[in-house]
């Protein structure tokens, strides 16, 4: 099982950033997945959920209209566009889901695996 984050950097406040997640390793498309971050000093903080079919997604109420989470089951791939980018927004990012995904390591409430992809907003 892997579940590999990737795309993040450092921005400028205002800025944008798209994060990918590829899976590998399980069946990735019956998967509701989830976007998780955690910033310095504090714990998990689910970001957007997406569901299987990409028919409902959900959002914090912190990002919403900021975020766009997305996947592409043909690929294995889950995508989080992040757009009008805050300094609160510096997180490590993390992809994985609610349900037990075999091999990933539970955490917080979720699945997860990766190493995460570092998000720093700073001028």
């Amino acid at each position: 099982v892997q579940l590999v984050e990737s795309g993040g950097g450092l921005v400028q406040p205002g800025g944008s950033l798209r994060l990918s997640c590829a899976a590998s390793g399980f069946t990735f498309s019956a998967y509701y997945m989830t976007w998780v971050r955690q910033a310095p000093g504090k714990g998990l903080e689910t970001v957007c959920s997406i569901t299987s079919d990409s028919k409902y997604a959900r959002y914090a109420e912190s990002v919403k209209c900021q975020y766009t989470i997305s996947r592409d089951n043909t690929k294995n791939m889950l995508y989080l566009q992040m757009n009008s980018l805050k300094s609160e927004d510096t997180a490590r990012y993390y992809c994985g889901s609610i349900h037990e995904i075999p091999g990933a390591t539970y955490s917080g409430g979720y699945y997860l695996k990766g190493q995460g992809t570092q998000v720093t907003v700073s001028s």
